[in-house]
């Protein structure tokens, strides 16, 4: 895994946030967004701009989660802009990403619904 590699298919977004999750690398997690990104998270609230998105997974990743590498269900894409997504563990609902093809060919995240499970819910 290199800390630099860009996503050259949108697919690859849901891998390298993966990867860089498990690493502990907010910052690297954060550069998997357009500077202007929208995460909807916390629930019912919404996250904006890379430096938030990235003090976000700074405190998400402090609690060293562990991510699992899930299949992704088949990627719409319509001339530069891609809707990716994988089904949840528990088949309920579905996270989904819209991302970007950039200049040079490498693809970032602009909107993500992610879902997460917090470890104190109980369940």
């Amino acid at each position: 895994m290199s800390p630099n590699e860009k996503a050259l298919v949108p697919e690859d977004l849901t891998r390298l946030f993966v990867e860089r999750s498990n690493a502990g690398d907010a910052a690297g997690v954060a550069a998997l967004y357009e500077e202007d990104a929208v995460m909807a998270y916390p629930p019912g609230g919404q996250t904006v701009g890379r430096a938030a998105i990235q003090a976000l997974w700074e405190s998400v990743l402090a609690h060293a989660p562990r991510f699992e590498q899930e299949p992704p269900l088949p990627t719409l894409i319509s001339g530069n802009i891609a809707l990716t997504s994988t089904p949840p563990r528990d088949g309920a609902g579905a996270r989904a990403q819209v991302a970007r093809r950039q200049a040079d060919g490498s693809w970032l995240r602009v909107l993500d619904q992610p879902e997460f499970v917090t470890p104190t819910d109980g369940s």
